[in-house]
């Protein structure tokens, strides 16, 4: 029988929409749904046992055969049986259950990093490049992709059903997660923490493409500037290379290759510079002071928005030497020496 190309896509996904089971398209979905149903055939195993027990017990000692009731004395063995099983079990699964978490949660050192900023009631994708999506995402295949995420109000969670990918974006914190494509196609977006009323019109949809096609959309897709080039002209317009130049009259710390770093503090304590630290000592400062510096930064709460912290973050971690500080710096200080141009006004 001939099935035309139009009824067979109808067809086709008709059935992916209607399938019990999302699809595995990422490499850490075969493993999640491997425990699942692990955990699932246990308990139908459990379920069986235990009715096939109540069964079997309630027919052999009705009333009818014992009207008179007897003591049943324990079973070492008996006993000793139910506590090893199910502790095995249960410690099978434990193990199980944190190789995989520290599977999903530790991403590869090579992932290539997105940030998303959820808000009431959207998603919204940065790419380094300098891409801007709203509530979409398109990413290669074949690569591990590490989501940067961050709440611009309320609660929220972003979820990938397809990708087995799920994780709170908190405010004023950022929490990460991964995966790795494994197929083309699109999948779909969904918040799954309720944040309002239109809580549920917050989806959207990832695009998964071969890296030839992703390589066609960004280069399509960019805006002009990267976050780095964003964060960098950000750096200067906010003052922020008069104090963090690199040279060693410097009142800020140096900040080329500090990212990845441990960086000493004045209590005494080592924190390691990662984005979560960077947008934090933006915001508060006075808590990140590093050794050998007067805690003279003022706080930037309230003044960037959290895409221009991104921008910030983005910029520092991929400021490998202060040349460009440095001269970015002495235009400035020209600029404002040099008499003003009639028709411009100075920054």
């Amino acid at each position: 029988m001939h099935i035309s190309p139009v009824l067979w896509q109808f067809l086709t996904k008709w059935l992916a929409a209607s399938a019990l089971f999302p699809r595995e398209a990422s490499t850490v979905a075969p493993y999640t749904d491997a425990l699942y149903f692990f955990l699932i055939g246990m308990t139908l195993v459990g379920l069986i046992l235990v009715g096939i027990l109540v069964f079997g017990f309630s027919i052999r000692y009705r009333r009818e055969r014992n009207p008179v009731a007897t003591q049943v004395e324990g079973s070492t063995l008996l006993e000793a049986t139910w506590t090893i099983i199910p502790l095995a079990i249960f410690l099978v699964t434990f193990v199980w259950g944190a190789l995989l978490y520290f599977r999903i949660y530790t991403p590869p050192t090579n992932a290539l990093n997105i940030y998303v900023i959820g808000k009431q009631w959207m998603w919204k994708a940065e790419h380094p490049g300098g891409q801007h999506e709203i509530n979409a995402l398109h990413v290669p295949i074949g690569r591990p992709v590490q989501l940067t995420m961050i709440s611009q109000d309320v609660f929220h969670s972003f979820s990938i059903p397809d990708f087995r990918v799920k994780r709170e974006v908190i405010p004023g914190r950022y929490s990460t997660v991964w995966f790795n494509a494994t197929e083309p196609g699109t999948y779909h977006i969904f918040c799954t923490q309720y944040c309002g009323t239109l809580h549920s019109g917050m989806i959207g949809e990832v695009t998964a493409l071969s890296p030839e096609d992703y390589d066609k959309w960004t280069k399509e897709s960019t805006s002009g500037m990267s976050l780095a080039q964003n964060g960098e002209r950000l750096f200067a317009s906010m003052g922020c290379n008069a104090c963090h130049s690199g040279s060693a009259a410097a009142r800020g710390p140096n900040l080329a290759g500090v990212y990845g770093t441990k960086l000493q503090l004045t209590n005494g304590s080592q924190v390691l510079v990662n984005d979560a630290y960077l947008r934090d000592a933006i915001l508060n400062p006075s808590q990140h002071v590093t050794a050998g510096y007067a805690p003279i930064m003022p706080t930037y709460q309230g003044q960037i928005s959290e895409d221009g912290l991104i921008d910030l973050v983005e910029y520092i971690k991929n400021l490998n030497s202060n040349y460009r500080v440095q001269q970015t710096l002495g235009t400035s200080q020209s600029d404002l020496a040099a008499p003003a141009t009639p028709g411009m006004v100075k920054p």
